[in-house]
C-alpha cells in the first residue's frame, strides 16, 4: 500500500512539474554566464538609447523611480551586493505606465560598469555593448 502512495506521489509531482516546469527552468535559463545574450545601444529602441545617454549623463529622468536600486531578486543578472544595480524606465509608446521596458546598470551611476535592458519587466535580459 505505500508503494502504491508513494508511486501516486511521484506521479503527481511528475506531472506538476511537466504543467509548471517549462516556466521555471525558462526564468533559469536567463542566468547570465559567460555566453551572455548582448544588444548593442544602436539596437535599442530609441526611446532605450536616450535614457542610456541620459544615464551616462546623469539625468533629468522623467520618472521619479529612475535610478532607485535594482534587488536583482530574480537573480537573472550576476549577484552583486545590494545598491550595486539601479533602474531607468524606458518609456513604452502608447503606455500609460511606466511599461515593461528598463535598462539596468550596476556601479556608478553616471559610469556604470555594465549595463542591461530587458524589453519584458525583468523576465530577461541583454547585455548592452557598444
Amino acid at each position: 500500500m505505500s508503494c502504491l502512495i508513494s508511486l501516486k506521489f511521484v506521479l503527481t509531482g511528475f506531472l506538476v512539474a511537466a504543467a509548471f516546469g517549462p516556466g521555471l527552468v525558462q526564468a533559469k535559463s536567463h542566468a547570465f554566464t559567460d555566453s551572455q545574450v548582448t544588444i548593442t545601444v544602436a539596437e535599442l529602441p530609441k526611446q532605450g538609447i536616450q535614457i542610456y545617454d541620459l544615464i551616462r549623463q546623469g539625468g533629468p529622468f522623467a520618472h521619479e523611480k529612475d535610478g532607485v536600486v535594482f534587488g536583482n531578486r530574480e537573480h537573472l543578472l550576476p549577484i552583486q551586493k545590494r545598491g550595486y544595480y539601479h533602474e531607468y524606465t524606458v518609456a513604452t509608446p502608447g503606455s500609460h505606465s511606466r511599461g515593461i521596458r528598463r535598462i539596468v546598470c550596476g556601479g556608478q551611476l553616471k559610469a556604470p560598469d555594465i549595463c542591461y535592458y530587458t524589453a519584458d519587466h525583468y523576465g530577461s535580459f541583454r547585455k548592452i555593448v557598444p
